[in-house]
């Protein structure tokens, strides 16, 4: 993993050229220490957390339908429990919001570049008659370490939230997250992996806002909370977060999920003092990058608002119900989840 991550640094930002010698013998030192600590073992699979959320508010209102792609960060690679998982997460707040229960449909792979995601759209919009309402989007660790030429990650990310927004879904993305806060890398090789990071982020942004998306920039998952506290914050393998490390990219998350859905108060005034401002597209793109829990969203081309939303504490986390699944005489029945003895589904390393 560490050698992947300095690969892709030198060859996503040509930093390597910005080096001296003898900075390159420490780079690659760098490298063979933190192979030995940086992601060791093998991680389990993630827990299966489709199924509903939130049926204490069932209704008459249908349920929203949650699709979430991506690779093992949506996927919540590292814990243990469905509930401690982003999607879990994600959307059992949904529902506290919305005061609707949530159907949950996870499609993300761990390992998965952002030339997944066509295969991850596909599954999600194989049934038209469960489009998803809302879909959230967490990509681009893997295109920096395995080396994924920039514009070819962004491609693949712009036509898969094309994608979704033509079926008629929203579309929240997560930005690639700084792989320059993972503990054991070390200086200089932490300082290319975070800047390759950004640069990656800020391009996912502007081309996730130029097709109708929003973007909260995962950074340092997410702000000084990864960095003061990584004992805690990030799992057994020091690479994938914890389920205290989930929990707070959620928080940043779960505003603006709620925000596209017009659940969450929007002010027609930006706000000084949280540094809201409407910037052209790239600037709000290169800034948001390099502050974690930013959200941007298109204005008026090529305007863009960059805000700065106050995180809202998650619900006690809940194992997910099964999908009531229609039946032709009018009844229901449960769907199986993923991941049972009966589900197929390729996984990566």
């Amino acid at each position: 993993m560490a050698r992947r991550i300095a690969a892709g640094a030198a060859y996503g930002g040509g930093s390597i050229g910005l080096l001296g010698a003898a900075a390159v013998g420490v780079l690659l030192a760098e490298v063979q220490l933190a192979k030995r600590l940086v992601g060791g073992g093998v991680a389990p699979v993630p827990p299966s957390a489709d199924g509903r959320y939130g049926v204490a508010f069932a209704g008459p209102a249908e349920p929203l339908r949650f699709g979430l792609l991506g690779d093992s960060t949506a996927a919540g690679q590292g814990v243990r429990r469905a509930g401690q998982t982003p999607g879990a997460l994600l959307a059992s707040g949904l529902a506290a919001v919305s005061e609707r229960p949530v159907d949950l449909r996870n499609v993300a792979l761990p390992g998965a570049r952002s030339d997944d995601l066509e295969r991850q759209v596909s599954l999600l919009l194989s049934d038209p008659s469960r489009t998803p309402d809302v879909c959230v989007i967490m990509i681009g660790a893997n295109d920096v370490t395995h080396r994924m030429p920039a514009t070819q990650s962004v491609r693949c990310l712009t036509a898969a939230v094309r994608r979704l927004r033509t079926a008629g879904a929203e579309v929240v993305v997560g930005t690639c997250p700084d792989l320059g806060t993972i503990e054991p890398v070390y200086q200089p090789l932490r300082w290319l992996a975070r800047r390759v990071s950004r640069q990656l982020a800020a391009a996912q942004t502007i081309g996730a806002v130029e097709q109708g998306g929003r973007t909260v920039s995962l950074g340092d998952l997410l702000g000084p909370e990864f960095e003061a506290n990584p004992r805690e914050l990030f799992g057994p393998d020091n690479y994938h977060p914890s389920a205290e490390g989930y929990a707070t990219a959620s928080m940043a998350v779960l505003p603006t999920l709620c925000a596209v859905l017009g659940l969450w108060p929007e002010s027609d005034r930006l706000d000084g003092a949280r540094r809201e401002d409407m910037l052209p597209v790239a600037k709000a793109a290169s800034q948001a990058a390099k502050e974690a829990g930013t959200e941007v969203t298109g204005a008026r081309a090529p305007w863009a608002l960059l805000k700065h939303r106050r995180r809202r504490r998650l619900p006690a986390s809940t194992e997910p119900h099964p999908h009531p699944h229609p039946e032709a005489d009018g009844s229901t029945r449960l769907e199986r989840r993923p991941g049972t003895d009966t589900d197929s589904s390729p996984r990566r390393a």
